[in-house]
C-alpha cells in the first residue's frame, strides 16, 4: 500500500507588511491615542509581537464619535443607491486583497489559513455585497415606507472572527445610513486596521467609519458615550450582562450576541459518517471559538459507541499546528488567557469523574496551544456540560428518545444554536419546534450566509443579525 509523508504546505508572510506601529482610525486618518498610550498585540503560534496599537481613552472615544455625528447628515442623506456604491467597492476591495488580509488573519488570530481564506474572508465579502443591495430598496424591507436610520452605531466586537464580525456589524449600518464607532477586540486589531485603509482606499467620505482599539476600557467609553445611539456588541455573556445594565434607562438601541452551549443531536438514524464530520466541524473548526459551537454532542444510547469510535478515528486525522500551514486543522489559541480557562475547566470535567480523550498529537513548544478533547461519562451537572469553554473541548451525553433529546438540550441557560442529525424531516421540524435556541442546523452544522438570521434568546443575547433582519437593528423602527 502507497503511503504519503506529510509535507508543510506554509502560506508566505510576504504579502503583508505590518507596521510596527499602529494609530486609531479617526475622522478619515490615523493618529496616535490623546495620550500617546500603546499595547502590543502578538502572533498566538509563536508569542511574536506583531505591532504595537494606539491604546483609546475617553478623549479618542469622545473625538471619533464627535467625526461620526459630523458625518452623518451627509451620509444619510446620500440616496441609498450612491451609499452602496461605497459598500460594492469595499466589498471589491475585500476580494482582490482577500489574500493579505487571510494572511493577517490567521497571523493575528491564531486560526488555520484554510479557515481564514476559504470561510471567513468569502463571507465578508458576501455581506458587504449583500447589504449594498439593500441600500436603495430600504422602503421594501417591511420597515416603513421611509425608514430612519438611528445616528452613530457603537460597536464591540470579539477576537474569533476579527474581520468577519466587523463585516457582520459595519456593513448594514452603512447601507441604512448610519455611521460608526468600531471597537475590535485588543488581541485581534490588526484587520479592523487593514479594513480602514480599504475604507480610504474606496472613497468613503471621512468620519462614516472610525476604528478604536484598545481593550475592554476603551469599550466601556465608547458604550457610554452620550453622542452614541446604537450599541451592538457580540463577546462574552458577563460583558453582555454589564453593557445591557450601561445602557439601561437611555435611549440607546442594543442588540447582544453572547454566549452559548449548543447542542449538536445525532439520532441512530443519521448517515453516521456524515454526522461525524459535522460534529468535527461543529467544535474544532476555529479552534471551538465559535459562540454557536457544537460544544455538546448529545448522541442516541443505541449508536453512542459506534459514534465514538468514528469520532475518536476522525480526531486522530486532525493536524495541529501552524496556521499559516495550508495543511492545518486546528491553530492556536488566541492568547494566554484563553488557554488558562480552556485548562481549567478540562481540569475540571476530569477531576468530576467525565473520562477524557485526545489523540496523540505533539504541539508547538512556542505559542499557546490545546489538543483536541472529548469527555465522555458526562451528565448535566458537570461544569463541562454547563458552561462556555470557547476551546477544541467536547462533552458527550446520550439520550433515549427525541423528547429526552429535547430535554436535555434545554437545559442550558443559553440559546444560541443546535444541529440536529436524522433522515427523518417530520422529526427535524418537531424537534425545532422544540429547541429554545436562535439558529437550528439541520444535517449540518456552523453553516453561515448572509441572507440568513443570526441570533439568540436566554443568556445568548438578543436581535438579529445577518438578513433583512439585520437592517432593522440599524433602523428607526
Amino acid at each position: 500500500m502507497t503511503t504519503f509523508d506529510y509535507a508543510p504546505a506554509p502560506e508566505s508572510r510576504a504579502i503583508v507588511d505590518i507596521a510596527p506601529s499602529h494609530g486609531l482610525f479617526i475622522d478619515g486618518e490615523f493618529r496616535p491615542a490623546a495620550d500617546e498610550a500603546v499595547f502590543k498585540t502578538v502572533s498566538p503560534a509563536s508569542e511574536e509581537v506583531l505591532s504595537e496599537v494606539a491604546q483609546a481613552g475617553a478623549e479618542d472615544v469622545d473625538a471619533a464619535v464627535r467625526a461620526a455625528r459630523k458625518a452623518f447628515a451627509g451620509w444619510s442623506a446620500l440616496p441609498g443607491a450612491e451609499r452602496a456604491k461605497y459598500l460594492f467597492r469595499i466589498a471589491r476591495l475585500i476580494q482582490e486583497r482577500s489574500r493579505e488580509l487571510a494572511v493577517l488573519e490567521s497571523l493575528d488570530n491564531g486560526k488555520p489559513i484554510r479557515e481564514s481564506r476559504d470561510v471567513d474572508l468569502p463571507l465578508v465579502a458576501a455581506h458587504f455585497f449583500y447589504y449594498a443591495g439593500w441600500a436603495d430598496k430600504l422602503p421594501y424591507a417591511g420597515f416603513g415606507p421611509v425608514p430612519r436610520p438611528l445616528g452613530v452605531a457603537g460597536q464591540v466586537i470579539p477576537w474569533n472572527f476579527p474581520l468577519l464580525m466587523l463585516a457582520w456589524k459595519v456593513a448594514p449600518a452603512l447601507a441604512t445610513g448610519n455611521t460608526v464607532v468600531l471597537k475590535p477586540a485588543e488581541t485581534t486589531p490588526l484587520t479592523a486596521l487593514l479594513f480602514a485603509r480599504i475604507c480610504q482606499q474606496a472613497g468613503l467620505p471621512r468620519g462614516v467609519v472610525n476604528i478604536l482599539t484598545g481593550d475592554g476600557s476603551s469599550g466601556a467609553e465608547l458604550v457610554a458615550h452620550p453622542g452614541v445611539d446604537k450599541v451592538a456588541f457580540t463577546g462574552s455573556t458577563e460583558v453582555g450582562k454589564a453593557i445591557a445594565r450601561s445602557v439601561a434607562g437611555s435611549d440607546k438601541r442594543l442588540t447582544l450576541e453572547l454566549g452559548g452551549k449548543a447542542a449538536n443531536i445525532v439520532f441512530e438514524d443519521a448517515a453516521l459518517d456524515q454526522a461525524v464530520e459535522g460534529i468535527v466541524q461543529g467544535i474544532f473548526f476555529n479552534q471551538g471559538h465559535v459562540c454557536c459551537a457544537g460544544s455538546r454532542l448529545l448522541v442516541q444510547e443505541s449508536v453512542a459507541d459506534e459514534v465514538l469510535a468514528a469520532l475518536k478515528e476522525r480526531m486522530s486525522t486532525l493536524r495541529v499546528g501552524d496556521p499559516l500551514d495550508k495543511n492545518t486543522d486546528i491553530g492556536a489559541i488566541n492568547s494566554a488567557e484563553q488557554l488558562a480557562r480552556i485548562r481549567a475547566l478540562a481540569d475540571a470535567g476530569a477531576a468530576e469523574g467525565a473520562e477524557r480523550w485526545s489523540p496523540e498529537c505533539e504541539l508547538p513548544s512556542q505559542g499557546f496551544w490545546f489538543a483536541p478533547t472529548v469527555f465522555t461519562g458526562v451528565t448535566q451537572a458537570h461544569r463541562i456540560a454547563r458552561e462556555e469553554i470557547f476551546g477544541p473541548v467536547l462533552s458527550v451525553l446520550t439520550f433515549r428518545t427525541p423528547q429526552e433529546a429535547v430535554e436535555k438540550a434545554n437545559n442550558t441557560p443559553y440559546g444560541l444554536s443546535a444541529g440536529i442529525w436524522t433522515e427523518k424531516g417530520s422529526r427535524i421540524l418537531w424537534m425545532a419546534n422544540r429547541l429554545r435556541a436562535g439558529v437550528i442546523w439541520s444535517n449540518t452544522f456552523n453553516k453561515f450566509d448572509p441572507t440568513s438570521p443570526f441570533g439568540g434568546y436566554q443568556e445568548s443575547g438578543y436581535g438579529r443579525e445577518g438578513g433583512r433582519h439585520g437592517l432593522g437593528a440599524y433602523l428607526d423602527v
